[in-house]
């Protein structure tokens, strides 16, 4: 069983996680990559706002829940502008507690999709990386509109 722990960006603190949740029990966006996998959620929060220094603290608790990987949820790359600091989140949470880390949760809805896509948010081989997981089909990003 994979234990998973979610960091949701701070401006969406009072967000529900009914997408994060529904991707997780379709394999969906993020969870793709547990297919085949029993997956536990064993703690979600927010990064605590800008610069996110709950990311400093929170894994710790979540890998005494057992937390193996911890999803970077989508809203950190959706929000405009996309957090400024993921890359820093990505370097960090695996060096201190050597928990993996993935970008994203549930596939990006696509009214974020068409907007990111004009402003040219994602352009680059850095930003389509950081975003495979998530970025998916039409259909599927308009099921999470």
């Amino acid at each position: 069983m994979k234990k998973i722990g979610i960091i949701i960006c701070h401006r969406y603190h009072s967000c529900a996680g009914g997408k994060c949740l529904r991707a997780m029990r379709n394999r969906e966006g993020g969870f793709s990559l547990y297919m085949n996998d029993e997956i536990e959620l064993v703690g979600i929060t927010t990064c605590g706002g800008c610069p996110g220094g709950n990311v400093e603290y929170a894994p710790a608790e979540m890998k005494k829940n057992g937390a193996e990987i911890i999803h970077l949820a989508t809203g950190l790359v959706v929000g405009y502008p996309p957090c400024p600091r993921i890359d820093s989140f990505c370097n960090f949470i695996p060096a201190k507690y050597g928990l993996e880390v993935v970008i994203g949760t549930h596939p990006i809805p696509q009214n974020y999709f068409t907007t990111h896509e004009k402003l040219g948010t994602w352009k680059g081989k850095v930003w389509r990386e950081r975003i495979k997981y998530v970025l998916t089909d039409e259909p599927l990003r308009l099921a999470y509109d």
